[in-house]
């Protein structure tokens, strides 16, 4: 029995769309194509152990890292059905070198380009912790009619009109924010929907847990250990020690942290002072959601959101959480800055 009290993806996108008088629906159709992709997606994750979609293909990506067999499904599958689709007009990609251009008719004349990560955390794969999906969408600064370019893809995070990520674990969800908040959606796979089931999501203002590396903690910078310090112990300022949690999957660990409260933080380190995560594809859908929930999201100096991108695969160190441990964290920073 379907419950018709719980809306799907589908419907919750149509009624969204109706405050607006003048949407065109654009934004509902790509965020329809999204959840359709991570359906995909999701059906060869479940599998992934008896099919051969597991380990490394051999190739290497514009980041230098080895790419697994699933990442290059999942890149494809976003591809394919955004190409497909009308409402998008290109695409950028953490797996690809360049931006691509949907170069027909019905997509020149699409308002949105859409960036993403399609497998977050892909090199927890073969051993089967949870990974996800990370998407942004911006409405194009170039003229429609007309293909895309470079300049469609350079724009800050605080101009995305939508942001969200699907996470392939004991349930698959789908969050996504736009300005009107963060809803949540569970994928009922009996029905074959993503179904409502964390509407209004609100990050708490604090929390009790930390994420970080440790294994880098030697080439952290003084700062940055001494709130680690802090996490660690019990004091007045936090009501310590923090529980230390850390997936080594960030979608998932910012997953946590946005529905009970706590920090995730990947500074620079002394070898890579940009840090490792990718600014258009992880960091600012990511921070896009957070801010969008009450949470807040830095690079340590200024917040993520107002950064300029130069190029499509920049890096940038990456700290994201409940405002208050945020805030907590920044006045470790400036200490030492002053």
């Amino acid at each position: 029995m379907v419950n018709r009290k719980v809306l799907t993806l589908d419907e919750f996108t149509i009624r969204e769309m109706r405050a607006f008088p003048k949407a065109t629906g654009e934004l509902a159709g790509l965020l329809r194509d999204i959840g359709l992709a991570a359906k995909r997606v999701n059906v060869e994750v479940n599998k992934a152990g008896l099919v051969d979609i597991l380990g490394e293909t051999g190739d290497v990506n514009v980041q230098g890292e080895e790419v697994k067999l699933l990442d290059v499904f999942a890149n494809d599958q976003f591809t394919r059905v955004l190409r497909h689709g009308i409402s998008c007009a290109g695409i950028a990609s953490e797996e690809l070198d360049d931006f691509v251009i949907f170069d027909n008719e019905i997509s020149r004349n699409s308002k949105y380009i859409c960036m993403y990560d399609p497998l977050d955390g892909s090199s927890n794969i073969d051993v089967n912790v949870s990974i996800g999906t990370i998407f942004s969408v911006y409405r194009r600064v170039t003229e429609t009619g007309t293909p895309v370019t470079k300049k469609d893809f350079l724009q800050a995070g605080n101009r995305q009109v939508a942001a969200g990520y699907i996470i392939y674990g004991s349930s698959t969800i789908l969050v996504y924010a736009t300005k009107r908040g963060v809803n949540g959606f569970t994928l009922d796979q009996s029905i074959g929907e993503f179904c409502l089931s964390h509407p209004n999501i609100k990050c708490p203002e604090n929390g009790k847990m930390y994420s970080v590396n440790h294994g880098n903690y030697y080439s952290f910078s003084e700062e940055i250990k001494k709130y680690i310090e802090c996490c660690q112990r019990k004091n007045k300022t936090n009501g310590g020690p923090y529980t230390q949690r850390y997936i080594g999957s960030m979608v998932s660990d910012v997953h946590r942290n946005l529905i009970r409260g706590g920090i995730f933080l990947y500074p620079g380190t002394k070898e890579k002072p940009k840090g490792k995560l990718r600014l258009l594809y992880e960091c600012n859908p990511l921070a896009y959601m957070i801010e969008a929930a009450g949470g807040k999201a830095t690079d340590g100096t200024q917040r993520i959101l107002d950064k300029v991108p130069t190029e499509l695969h920049e890096r940038t160190p990456f700290f994201i959480g409940s405002l208050k441990m945020m805030e907590e964290l920044e006045g470790y920073l400036l200490k030492v800055e002053s």
